[in-house]
């Protein structure tokens, strides 16, 4: 059990997604591994899924996947700039130039929150050069995007993972009153 009392911030259920090329699922089984390590069990892990929405990542490969992991249990929100830093860690770990990109964030009843290095107008600092963002919010039963969510979450590609991780946050709130 979690002692809440050196928790900061709100319980979250912890994300994370991670690019890697098509031609090399190893280097997800890489990532999944070392992101257990980090983060414990993981209790939700997506199907691979085409990304397509931008070439930014044609230094990892020309042909990509996304996959989604969510962690047992719910965390701090208060780490986020935590795992970020983690997350670029792991990506330079992976090989030079970099194999994989992993984007950490967390889902709770109302939003879908992703780190970022890049900061923007509807981005805000946290610490550490790490930057917020809610990329969705649940609204009227779903998942809506905003005028600034990237291509990709702003379909219904996610809402799958998304809703899951979701629902299993609601449960893990329960398990905490």
């Amino acid at each position: 059990m979690t002692d809440l009392s050196v928790l900061e911030g709100p319980l979250v259920k912890r994300i994370t997604g991670v690019l890697y090329s098509i031609e090399e699922e190893e280097r997800f089984t890489w990532a999944l591994e070392k992101l257990r390590t980090l983060w414990g069990r993981s209790d939700i892990v997506s199907n691979p899924m085409p990304f397509t929405a931008t070439d930014y990542y044609r230094d990892i490969a020309p042909r990509l996947l996304r996959r989604f992991v969510s962690f047992e249990g719910l965390t701090s929100a208060g780490g986020l700039a935590d795992w970020k830093r983690q997350a670029i860690a792991l990506e330079t770990e992976s090989r030079a130039p970099r194999a994989i990109n992993v984007d950490p964030g967390y889902v709770d009843g109302a939003r879908l929150v992703l780190a970022s290095t890049k900061d923007h107008a509807h981005r805000v600092y946290l610490r550490d050069g790490i930057f917020a963002e809610v990329t969705l919010r649940f609204r009227s039963g779903k998942w809506t995007p905003f005028d600034y969510t990237y291509p990709d979450f702003a379909g219904d590609l996610y809402d799958e993972f998304l809703t899951t991780a979701r629902k299993a946050w609601l449960k893990g709130r329960v398990l905490f009153k």
